[in-house]
C-alpha cells in the first residue's frame, strides 16, 4: 500500500451511520487512511478529544455528528449507567470541549447543523485546533456531506491548501454557503 494522502479519523454520534459510511467510502477511495470511532457514550467522545484515543497521527478530525443550538447530540444514558465525571444529558457543549480537550495542530470539520457556533468554535481553537470548520446554521444532511467530499476531494486529487478548497466546497449551493472556517 502507498503511503495514504491524509490521516483522517472520523468520530461517529448518534444516528449519523450512514454519513460516515459515505464519507469513509469516498475518503478511502481518494487515498485516505480513515479511523472511525464510534460514540456510544460521552466518554468515548471525551477519549478522542482528549488525545487518549486519538490516532497518533492525524491531519483531520471529522466529527460526523447532529447539531443543536451550537452543541454536539449525544446518547443521552440512564443516571446510574454514566461514570462519575462523565458529561451527562443530551448535548455536548463548548464548555465540555474546553474542559476535555486536547488537539494540538489538529484540523477538526464538524458536520452538524449549528456546530459553527462561535463559542464552540472558539473552545476547539483554544484546545489546540489549527483550524476549525462546521455550519453555523441548520443544513441539509446531503448537503453537508458534499461539502466534506467536495473539499478532500479539492485537497487531495486538486492538491489545493485548506482555505482554496473550503471556498469551492462553500460555493456548491446556498446550504454548503453555511459553513465557516474559524483559524
Amino acid at each position: 500500500m502507498s503511503r495514504p494522502e491524509l490521516y483522517i479519523t472520523l468520530v461517529v454520534g448518534p444516528n449519523c451511520d450512514m454519513e460516515a459510511f459515505a464519507i469513509r467510502s469516498t475518503l478511502e477511495y481518494f487515498g485516505a487512511r480513515v479511523t472511525v470511532h464510534w460514540i456510544g457514550r460521552p466518554n468515548d467522545l471525551v477519549d478522542v478529544l482528549s488525545g487518549k484515543e486519538l490516532d497518533q497521527r492525524c491531519d483531520y478530525l471529522i466529527l460526523a455528528f447532529h447539531g443543536y443550538e451550537g452543541r454536539l447530540c449525544m446518547p443521552e444514558l440512564g443516571e446510574d449507567v454514566y461514570k462519575p465525571d462523565e458529561p451527562r444529558g443530551k448535548f455536548f457543549t463548548y464548555l465540555d470541549v474546553k474542559r476535555h480537550s486536547n488537539l494540538k495542530n489538529i484540523k477538526v470539520i464538524a458536520t452538524g447543523c449549528t456546530l459553527g457556533e462561535e463559542k464552540l468554535a472558539k473552545a476547539f481553537l483554544k484546545c489546540g485546533c489549527h483550524s476549525y470548520i462546521a455550519p453555523i446554521d441548520y443544513i441539509d444532511g446531503n448537503s453537508a456531506l458534499m461539502f466534506v467530499i467536495r473539499l478532500m476531494y479539492e485537497m487531495i486529487n486538486n492538491k489545493k491548501h485548506q482555505q482554496e478548497a473550503f471556498e469551492i466546497a462553500k460555493s456548491i449551493d446556498g446550504e454548503t454557503s453555511v459553513y465557516q472556517l474559524f483559524e
